[in-house]
């Protein structure tokens, strides 16, 4: 029996500009009279939205801006209304929607924890046996008795986030907080997500733009287009085509600047990337890169003097800006000397390494130790192979070891490849 059922849910709202008292009362007076009125269509943030979630599932729901994620969890949580359609929850629903959007400035950290527990229905008996545990992950222990007016915003998140992952909830709901406050406490949140989950067994509601956490904590993705259900599935199919979906926009921006004649960027030095093209080894341009493939990636500048001492650099990251790896023309050439007006840059790549996924390129040029040019986010590009998508693959992560294994009283296993999950560290281009 689903825990909750969601069956042809539609929410509408009214667009149109505010309007002063006296066409207020204009219009009013042409509604009792029979009179049109112009007025702008009804704006559906949810189309006809369907699905299901069985106890203990945990579901992610992705999309882009404006697709109707916040909405519909606001359904859920019962802050408004559908237009049509009915939702069904059974069980005690705890919101992580706006994180700390209920505390009170002049009210001390002590005394926001008993009136958010109370809005959360927390009893006072619960609270005060949480009490030290909700300080304690907040790390707001010298500073519990001080009105929160007077703390910073990431103080303040992070006593709103304690508070409510404290609630005994059957459902959570949550809303793009697992990036609050500082690297060490967003660990510390992601910990105790994944508590909730695998532990507790809770049902979680997972609405995030960092699909990475998406694809590791949930166990079904659902993926929302214009307020309507495009995809249902498992967490990699479903995050693949939002990256698809995502890679054919950019491509579309990119092919409309390059119509118009948009350079990519310019630098107060006057160096211009007018275009980069990826070649395979038989010289042919391709958008389309094969796993293990050779290739050729060509950089147009523009110049508007000659330029000395520069190194050229080239760097791969995902689409949510996750750095792979890079290098620069530092180890073969030094003090490179430009006098063309245009020039191109070649950078041969062999055996591209990365699993299929949908990646992009990063451009730096430095003039002796000074950074005089930098993009990321250029000329974004598929990685297949003969085994297809990456979720045809049964390797994890974006790159392979070339591993072998021994196993006692075995014979060695050649030739295994395990994939690696843990990018390269981010690097710096060569100043």
């Amino acid at each position: 029996m689903p825990i909750i059922e969601v069956s042809h849910v539609t929410k509408e709202y009214q667009l149109g500009a505010l309007h002063n008292l006296k066409t207020t009362a204009l219009n009013q007076w042409r509604r009792l009279t029979g009179q049109s009125i112009e007025s702008h269509p009804p704006f559906k943030a949810l189309d006809d939205v369907n699905f299901s979630i069985e106890a203990g599932e945990v579901m992610g729901i992705i999309g882009h801006n404006g697709a109707g994620k916040s909405t519909i969890l606001k359904q859920l949580a019962n802050i408004s209304k559908p237009s049509s359609g009915s939702i069904s929850v059974k069980g005690k629903v705890a919101p992580l929607i706006e994180v700390g959007a209920g505390l009170v400035g002049d009210l001390t950290g002590r005394e926001n924890i008993y009136l958010n527990g109370a809005i959360l229905g927390i009893s006072k008996t619960e609270i005060n046996r949480k009490f030290d545990e909700i300080v304690a992950f907040a790390e707001l222990e010298k500073f519990i008795d001080t009105p929160i007016k007077r703390y910073s915003s990431g103080m303040q998140v992070r006593l709103g986030f304690s508070i409510a992952t404290s609630v005994n909830s059957d459902i959570l709901i949550v809303d793009e907080v697992l990036a609050v406050g500082d690297m060490a406490f967003q660990r510390k949140c992601f910990d105790r997500m994944e508590d909730l989950i695998k532990r507790r067994k809770k049902t979680v509601l997972l609405v995030s733009h960092n699909i990475r956490q998406v694809e590791r904590l949930c166990s079904r993705v659902i993926l929302l287009n214009k307020g309507r259900v495009i995809a249902d599935g498992k967490p990699i199919d479903v995050c693949n085509a939002f990256f698809e979906e995502s890679d054919k926009k950019i491509q579309a921006q990119l092919q409309k600047e390059r119509s118009a004649g948009v350079v990519q960027s310019q630098t107060a030095d006057g160096l211009e990337l007018l275009d980069i093209s990826i070649f395979n080894s038989n010289g042919q341009p391709i958008d389309l890169i094969h796993h293990g493939d050779d290739l050729n990636v060509c950089l147009t500048f523009r110049s508007q003097k000659p330029i000395e001492r520069l190194t050229f650099g080239l760097g791969v990251h995902t689409p949510d800006l996750l750095y792979l790896a890079s290098k620069d023309t530092g180890a073969t050439y030094r003090n490179i000397g430009i006098t063309e007006k245009t020039f191109k840059v070649n950078c041969q790549l062999r055996n591209f390494p990365f699993l299929p996924g949908n990646y992009a390129l990063r451009v730096s040029v430095a003039q002796g130790d000074a950074l005089i040019f930098y993009a990321e986010s250029l000329h974004p590009f598929i990685v297949t192979s003969d085994a297809g998508s990456r979720a045809d693959m049964s390797e994890e992560g974006f790159i392979q070891l070339d591993m072998g294994w021994s196993l006692p009283g075995r014979d060695a296993i050649a030739g295994d490849i395990m994939a690696l999950n843990t990018p390269t560290t981010p690097t710096t281009p060569n100043k």
